[in-house]
């Protein structure tokens, strides 16, 4: 008996073992969808640290083609520009007929001269659709255009005379030869008696042009018409395609109007703001410290709950769950089988899941893996756990609807198809609509009605079919890639007539100077920069300037001396390993000890009287003293410059004033922590190294006694996008920090000595100077002028005041784009209004940023030097003479610049192609929240992406380089750098090889 009693145990646990690795790999493999959904979401991390990138980032592996097509398809957005803005840039000349012909024949290829049918060529056809305006519309919309307008009785505006009298003559032969034959056909009689009925046939040879045309317009809509109806049923796309909608939501909208996620995403937005908060609200979500998932259910378990059926609900549900003791993977799992969900639709119905509300999904996952340097990041499988709770409301959700307004109260895994049967899937009479898009085409192609007349079904349906193959889609691309085009051969012309007059100037002038520059300056490659460079070079040509990605080589998580927290100062694809801090000078330390506890009393009773306000008694204070609360308010927007100049003065009070990097790791700082905090020397040389040497000045008879490193940022008010304006190379923060450190790197005695060993000299006589640029109000800031040898402040006063006329120029050349400014205004005058508007609390645009990018040269400035190209390249210095065979100074620069570059651009791309999908929107009703994004109103999806006001004298096109190589250089980089790879050969970017000095371009 004992011996059964184990065998059957045995069994027992051997089925149990065998059953809980069953579930094992089903929970693993579903671990596995959601993390592949979660490629998906947008990368756009905390908007403190915005970076740009491709807003189709998962795409990358294909096309650029396919991957507009599909992130369009996924998100519902739009690939490209709507089809009438093509239209009136084509009637504006920005897209010229030579470059609709040129794409559109390098489309059809081998095509381009083969007939479609008869005598209709598939170019032609393909061409018309993109010159001329096909209206369409719905069947009762073009019923009313054909009986109460004069389409029947008048050429289209757009048909020219030529066309017009080609078309009335041949129809007067082709009635007045065959009018006894068309006649004796009867089963086409109708076509053409039934129209010659409205007309007098006595008269008919006495008929005018204007009677011949209406009677051609009547029979050619016979014509068309009778053509589409024949053939419409056996038209491919005829039939509505299946309903393909795996979310119950979808399927009950459709089916009842009720949209369940509005239930859901009320009460997810609100709780998920609450778990990322960063510091912004004045209550901390209780059990927060226990995870996403746990701490939902422990919060709504609860009984003091709203008395509403929906919370109810919710209570029940939470507390089940509670006492069931299941994982997140296990409540999606519960979810997914009571659904109904099938393992074949899992994935997709994941992922449709996920991205329904992928603002605040796309948050909690970069919060979980890419934002460690936040104050509080979400921990290990929180996005799980977000899907996890969703799915739990999804079901609540689906049930309440399904039985309020389907009347049904069976099991939600046959809710989809109850939902299915109330949905009413009617077909539009599409044989009108087809009709008209030929009847236009037939007067601008200059169709003769004989030959349609003559058509057989086979050829209809050829016809028809090469017409709906070319949809809006398709029209719009061909007209994208025509837009580029333009630009892309306006561009390369002029740069190589441009190089070709360089060179020649440069022929002509044999007793070319020597002299040293008078300063050299090297700026980030933005695209802002350029005109600012630009300008310099105008006003001092004696002076160099260079490019260089703004974070200067120098990666670190930087914290200044007023930060609470540290923050990442280099690309996102890059994760630094090193900290430095910025301090008070030592002899100081004691006075800056006074201010910080100032500040921290002024921020501890700012914060009080906040929270205070909020409460009754503080609630009618503010009440009674709420008109004094608004006199600065007033004074920041009336007198913005003159109230910044007061805030300055009150910083100059409380805030740090002198300070100093700490660079080098010491000893006790090694031992600190497990962090790097600061450089070796040798790790200092490096740097310098790489930088100087990736812009050229590689022999010391290269360079200038002052060199200046120029970071870059923005400073508005008001502007929760502000991180999008500062420097793309610094993961969104400013740039000044990097050119400080740089510089004095590159002044460090034994940075110089560890140079010197290595063969790379910079003069002693060589000063270097930090400094930062200010692109929204065009200020200069200076770093540790104190270091500057007594023999060489006069050149740098006489490069101060160089500069500073370039800024006037700058800001006049940046306030022809602003409304606000007259054009004939003077340089002071634009630079007093650039710092206004700077400090304007009503502006919405306190600068352009990045709008109108579209270039970025990487060579030589000697062949871009006095061309101008409107603000809108990337300067990167290169010089191919300094480089080794296989290019690897050029490879280093393009790791940087064509991911940071090409992010840029792509994500003003979509973000203006549709603003509402790809973008954020206006910003005009954004409210920050969690101090991590914007949302539209109270509540809403965060909104990542740029906002109307931002992209609104944008070009979206995608980024083209032109850099100075050879082109086995470039394949070879580009082939062993899969993320420039994907960019490139996926079309991503654009991209031309250029020879400065045969002036040959290779795109």
């Amino acid at each position: 008996m004992k011996d059964s009693l184990n065998v059957s145990s045995t069994a027992q646990d051997n089925q149990s073992e065998i059953e809980s690795e069953i579930r094992s790999e089903r929970l693993a493999n579903l671990q596995h969808q959601i993390e592949h959904a979660a490629h998906l979401l947008p990368s756009q991390g905390p908007i403190t640290a915005f970076v740009h990138h491709n807003t189709l980032h998962a795409f990358e592996q294909r096309s650029f083609e396919e991957g507009v097509r599909k992130g369009g398809e996924l998100w519902s957005c739009h690939a490209y520009l709507a089809e009438e803005r093509y239209r009136e840039e084509f009637e504006k000349d920005r897209i010229r007929l030579s470059d609709l012909e040129a794409v559109l024949r390098e489309e059809l290829d081998e095509e381009v001269n083969q007939p479609l049918i008869a005598s209709v060529m598939r170019f032609e056809l393909r061409l018309a659709m993109l010159r001329h305006r096909i209206y369409a519309g719905q069947p009762a919309e073009l019923n009313w255009l054909i009986a109460e307008t004069n389409a029947l009785r008048e050429f289209r505006p757009d048909v020219n005379n030529a066309t017009r009298s080609h078309l009335i003559e041949s129809t007067r032969h082709w009635i007045m030869r065959d009018r006894q034959e068309i006649f004796s056909i009867s089963n086409r009689a109708n076509l053409i008696s039934e129209n010659l009925g409205r007309f007098s046939q006595r008269s008919m040879e006495q008929w005018s042009d204007k009677q011949w045309e209406s009677f051609l317009l009547n029979a050619l809509w016979n014509i068309c018409y009778t053509g589409a109806k024949n053939v419409e049923k056996q038209l491919a796309i005829v039939p509505l395609p299946e309903l393909h909608l795996p979310r119950h939501r979808n399927l009950l909208l459709e089916a009842t109007g009720e949209d369940t996620d509005l239930l859901v995403h009320d009460l997810l937005i609100k709780f998920s703001s609450a778990f990322l908060d960063q510091g912004f609200a004045d209550w901390h979500l209780p059990y927060r410290h226990r995870g996403i998932f746990k701490s939902f259910l422990n919060l709504y378990s609860k009984s003091f709950t709203p008395p509403v059926e929906w919370y109810k609900k919710i209570r029940q549900e939470t507390s089940r769950i509670l006492e069931a003791r299941l994982s997140p993977l296990e409540s999606i799992e519960e979810s997914l089988q009571l659904l109904g969900v099938t393992e074949e639709e899992r994935e997709e119905f994941l992922t449709q899941t996920i991205l329904a509300l992928r603002g605040w999904f796309g948050m909690v996952w970069q919060m979980e893996t890419e934002a460690e340097w936040m104050p509080h990041p979400a921990p290990h499988g929180s996005l799980v756990e977000l899907l996890a709770i969703r799915l739990i409301l999804d079901r609540l959700a689906v049930e309440n609807v399904a039985r309020e307004k389907l009347h049904f109260h069976g099991p939600l895994s046959e809710v989809r198809a109850n939902a299915l049967k109330r949905i009413s899937r009617l077909d539009p009479d599409q044989a009108i609509q087809k009709a008209f898009a030929v009847f236009q085409l037939a007067q601008v192609c200059g169709w003769k009605p004989e030959e349609l007349y003559h058509f057989n079904e086979s050829q209809w349906l050829i016809l028809l079919r090469e017409i709906d193959s070319f949809n809006s889609f398709e029209r719009r691309r061909l007209f994208h890639q025509a837009y580029e085009r333009r630009y892309r051969q306006n561009t390369l012309d002029a740069l190589i007539n441009h190089s070709r007059r360089k060179s020649t100037l440069k022929q002509s002038n044999s007793k070319e100077s020597s002299a040293k520059p008078s300063f050299q300056i090297l700026c980030c490659i933005d695209d802002r920069e350029e005109s600012f460079r630009r300008h310099l070079e105008e006003v001092e040509p004696a002076c160099e300037t260079f490019g260089l990605a703004g974070f200067y080589g120098v990666a670190m998580y930087y914290r200044g001396s007023t930060d609470a927290h540290y923050k990442p100062l280099c690309p996102n694809t890059i994760k630094p390993r090193h900290y430095i801090d910025e301090t008070p000078l030592y002899s100081l330390q004691q006075r800056d000890r006074r201010r910080a506890e100032t500040r921290r009393r002024i921020g501890l009773l700012s914060h009080q009287t906040h929270r205070g306000s909020r409460s009754l008694l503080g609630g009618l204070l503010t009440g009674l003293m709420g008109s004094l609360a608004a006199f600065p308010l007033v004074t920041r927007i009336l007198f913005p410059r003159t109230t910044a100049q007061f805030r300055k003065l009150y910083g100059q009070i409380v805030e740090t004033r002198y300070t100093e990097l700490r660079l080098e790791r010491t000893p006790q700082s090694e031992e600190a922590d497990q962090h790097l905090h600061g450089y070796t020397i040798e790790e200092m040389a490096n740097i310098v190294e790489s930088g100087m040497r990736a812009i050229g000045l590689v022999k010391s008879n290269l360079y200038s006694d002052l060199v200046i490193i120029c970071g870059h940022g923005s400073g508005s008010v008001n502007n929760p996008h502000e991180s999008a304006y500062n420097c793309g190379a610094c993961s969104g923060s400013r740039g000044g920090p990097n050119a400080r450190a740089f510089a004095k790197m590159a002044n460090d005695n034994r940075v110089r000595q560890i140079l010197k060993n290595r063969d790379f000299l910079i003069p002693d006589e060589t000063c270097f100077v930090g400094s930062y640029h200010n692109t929204c109000n065009d200020s200069i800031d200076w770093f540790d002028l104190d270091a500057i040898p007594v023999s060489h402040r006069e050149k740098f006063e006489h490069a101060r005041d160089q500069i500073n006329e370039a800024r006037k120029r700058n800001a006049h050349e940046r306030c022809r784009r602003f409304e606000l400014v007259d054009l004939d205004c003077s340089f002071d005058d634009a630079l007093k209004h650039v710092e206004t508007r700077a400090e304007d609390l009503s502006q919405v645009r306190p600068e352009y940023n990045h709008a109108t990018n579209a270039l970025c040269f990487v060579g030589r400035r000697n062949w871009s030097r006095d061309l101008f190209v409107d603000r809108r390249a990337f300067l990167a210095s290169y010089d191919p003479t300094t480089d080794d065979e296989e290019g690897h100074t050029l490879e280093r620069i393009l790791q940087a610049v064509i991911p940071v570059c090409a992010g840029i651009s792509l994500e003003y791309y979509f973000s203006t192609v549709d603003v509402e999908g790809y973008g954020c929107g206006s910003k005009l009703p954004h409210n920050i929240t969690s101090l991590l994004g914007v949302m539209s109103g109270a509540a809403s999806d965060l909104r990542p992406g740029l906002s109307a006001q931002m992209v609104e004298i944008h070009e979206p096109m995608r980024i083209l380089f032109v850099i100075e190589t050879q082109t086995s250089i470039m394949s070879r980089i580009i082939d062993e750098n899969p993320a420039i790879k994907l960019l490139v050969s996926g079309e991503w970017v654009q991209l031309a090889v250029f020879d400065s000095e045969t002036g040959r371009m290779q795109h």
